[in-house]
């Protein structure tokens, strides 16, 4: 009996030192050390992130919220692209410490990495011209219709119209311009995306009604709680000084519909 008491307080000993290495060993520490924080952000997806024209520089709601919470932790951001399908590698593999780019907080994925609480509710729904007389999901069956490699707008479209195919394309840019050019009859798409391109291209439309709803959540690695709570603390400072509802402003023009409540006070 003493020897297994003693066995169990050894196992506890351990356990508990390998705990505070992995704590000592959090990326928080790192990122302030050297006072940068590397971010993928989307290239290729206009409000939330995109490259600026004149400057050549990253732009988007997504990278200033980024910039707001190196702010918060006492660092600088630094932009990397991240496409759908690279988002996940780019965490594991240590190429970047945090992913802010559109990407639906879901169960498989945790597989892999860990998420922040959510920051932006949307939806997915399709887009296509005005001469292709298409105004609900329905009527994309068998038709061609584009998705990105990655992402989840193409595979959740097949759940409501199995009838669809897909038409995959590394980057949202390909697709749009495929769907201009009528190689592809619809693109689907979350619709912060989607509303942005109706806005600036007068022949295109939005089709029928969002059907799926997308938490989005930063992407960080995982077994690193220290690192994401403090991204969590970060941003709901910044949503409860305004500073969320001033960028929301700033890109979307309008105020968030919806409310970040997945957070202790």
């Amino acid at each position: 009996m003493r020897r297994l008491a003693l066995a169990l307080v050894a196992l506890a000993v351990t356990v508990a030192a390998a705990s505070d290495a992995r704590a000592a060993d959090s990326l928080l520490d790192k990122v302030q050390q050297k006072k940068e924080m590397i971010v993928g952000v989307k290239y290729d997806f206009p409000p939330m992130g995109s490259i600026n024209k004149d400057t050549g520089q990253p732009e988007g709601f997504e990278v200033d919220l980024a910039n707001e919470i190196a702010k918060e932790l006492g660092v600088k951001a630094r932009f990397v692209q991240a496409l759908s399908k690279t988002r996940i590698p780019l965490i594991v593999n240590g190429n970047v410490d945090l992913i802010v780019a559109t990407m639906t907080h879901k169960r498989e994925r945790e597989q892999a990495i860990d998420f922040t609480m959510h920051y932006m509710i949307t939806g997915q729904r399709a887009v296509t011209r005005k001469d292709t007389g298409i105004t609900h999901v329905s009527q994309l069956a068998g038709k061609q219709v584009a998705s990105v490699q990655g992402g989840n707008a193409g595979p959740n479209l097949l759940k409501v119209q199995p009838k669809a195919v897909l038409v995959q394309f590394q980057e949202q840019t390909e697709a749009l311009l495929a769907l201009k050019q009528k190689k592809v009859d619809a693109v689907v798409s979350d619709d912060v995306l989607n509303q942005w391109w109706v806005k600036n291209n007068p022949d295109l439309v939005l089709v029928g009604k969002l059907y799926t709803i997308e938490p989005y959540g930063m992407g960080v690695r995982q077994n690193d709680s220290r690192w994401r709570n403090a991204i969590n603390q970060a941003l709901m400072e910044i949503w409860d000084t305004g500073r969320y509802h001033e960028i929301h402003f700033k890109w979307f023009g309008q105020k968030p519909e919806f409310e970040i409540p997945w957070y202790p006070k």
